[in-house]
């Protein structure tokens, strides 16, 4: 399973204790701020605080803007998150990863600090600002590899293993698994960064190195992600991201950046997602990969869809398309890519024309999703096939088709047996929310308390 150092009792406990103030003191500073914000006066016996930690009462409204604005947290958090969900905000765990230099040791730094020592579930770390910054300062570093004599030497050859332990575990994920997979990625991503600071090796061979980091950081983006652990999600990816950079492998970063947008728009964030791919996409010639391309221009599509934007959605599925139509064999191209078929791709359209309230034109996706010559692979991607299976019953439930909704969605329950993964839970949350609004069918009562 995922693991993380585990939050004290309440997470105000932890931020005072970082600060190394007593309960009277911090309470003393919230009262200030309380004042200077023109809230008047407010208690600050330390009992107050054993209220808020330990017996659940949650600070008025303007205790709490005090506390934010204190600590330098947006007031819109303070809604989004709640009481105490922000001021995990205000642990500032990520400012290695976020603030490091884009040089060789900034990103050594990054690798090594990467996990951080709090478990932030749904959290995301980076505003659309840094978000941003990320991708310009990817699109112009060119950090160069120092050499030195030091430890023991490491071979290409040796560097070349990761790779091989690497698709091992892509493949695992697929059945597994990601609980299982972040924790053995993660081992794989110390292995690295702990040569990266102790060994000798060539240039090509460093380069080698940074990439293994690259995509060991990429992979367990991807597992916290797939678990619902956004924060450290996005650790990993934008740590991904500056190995791929001392790697000087921009495919490799297109990759990391593809992976991430999937997680800003699913966040909902499409904006973020959007300024991801468009950073990947600005000098699309040095994207080695055409499944690459296509996985970058589904991205877009899904990003546009959750914005609502029709257009634009479709412009994109129609590029995805058209790049992978230029993809050789996935034996000549990316290990990484395995997965990207014309059956991904039209469950990308299928998704994206359900979330722009075409169902019927989703249907026709998700169809030839699976009836296409070269067709989704169920049997690989359990975890995705429950996914899409969740959506196409929702768009039956959007045409009125009751009796198909509750067939998929019983397959759905089948098949969603032993799979780990927040994604697919959320999924299946969605589509039982969907089933409520006809739940004075038999039927569909009987479908919602199997799964309630």
């Amino acid at each position: 399973m995922i693991t993380a150092t585990t939050v004290e009792s309440h997470p105000l406990t932890t931020l005072m204790a970082r600060h190394n103030l007593t309960a009277a003191r911090y309470l003393k500073r919230v009262a200030d701020r309380h004042q200077a914000l023109g809230f008047g006066a407010m208690a600050h016996r330390k009992e107050k605080a054993t209220r808020w930690t330990r017996e659940g009462v949650t600070p008025e409204r303007t205790a709490l803007l005090a506390i934010a604005s204190l600590h330098g947290i947006d007031l819109a958090d303070v809604d989004r998150y709640g009481w105490p969900g922000f001021l995990l905000l205000a642990l500032k765990d990520d400012r290695t990863v976020l603030e490091s230099p884009w040089t060789v040791m900034g990103t050594v730094n990054s690798l090594t600090d990467v996990g951080g020592p709090v478990d932030r579930r749904g959290f995301l770390i980076a505003s659309t600002s840094t978000v941003a910054a990320a991708v310009a300062q990817w699109a112009t570093a060119e950090p160069a590899l120092a050499i030195t004599d030091r430890g023991r030497r490491v071979s290409a050859a040796a560097a070349a293993l990761f790779d091989v332990r690497l698709d091992a575990l892509r493949h695992l994920d697929d059945t597994v698994g990601a609980g299982q997979v972040y924790d053995a990625a993660s081992l794989e991503l110390r292995l690295i960064t702990d040569l990266l600071k102790n060994a000798s090796y060539t240039e090509e061979t460093g380069r080698l190195l940074f990439a293994a980091a690259a995509e060991a950081s990429r992979l367990a983006g991807w597992c916290a992600y797939d678990h619902g652990h956004h924060a450290a999600a996005e650790r990993h990816f934008i740590a991904s991201l500056r190995a791929s950079a001392c790697a000087k492998d921009p495919t490799l970063g297109a990759v990391t950046l593809a992976f991430w947008a999937n997680l800003r728009y699913s966040a909902d964030d499409p904006r973020g997602a959007l300024h991801l791919v468009e950073g990947a996409l600005a000098d699309r010639r040095k994207i080695a990969s055409p499944r690459v391309l296509a996985m970058l221009h589904a991205r877009a599509a899904r990003a546009h869809s959750k914005a609502g934007q029709s257009t634009a959605a479709w412009h994109q599925v129609d590029a995805a398309f058209d790049a992978y139509g230029r993809a050789d064999s996935p034996q000549a191209d990316l290990a990484s890519m395995y997965w990207i078929n014309r059956g991904e791709l039209h469950q990308v359209a299928a998704s994206s024309a359900l979330s722009l309230g075409e169902p019927r034109r989703a249907l026709e996706h998700f169809d030839a999703a699976l009836t296409h010559a070269d067709p989704y692979d169920t049997e690989r991607e359990t975890r995705g096939a429950v996914i899409y299976q969740a959506r196409k019953a929702e768009a039956h439930l959007a045409l009125g088709d009751i009796d198909a909704a509750l067939n998929i969605g019983h397959q759905v329950i089948t098949t969603m047996g032993g799979i780990d993964s927040a994604r697919a839970t959320s999924t299946l949350e969605d589509l039982r929310e969907q089933f409520t609004g006809h739940q004075h069918i038999p039927a569909v009562r009987d479908f919602l308390d199997y799964v309630a």
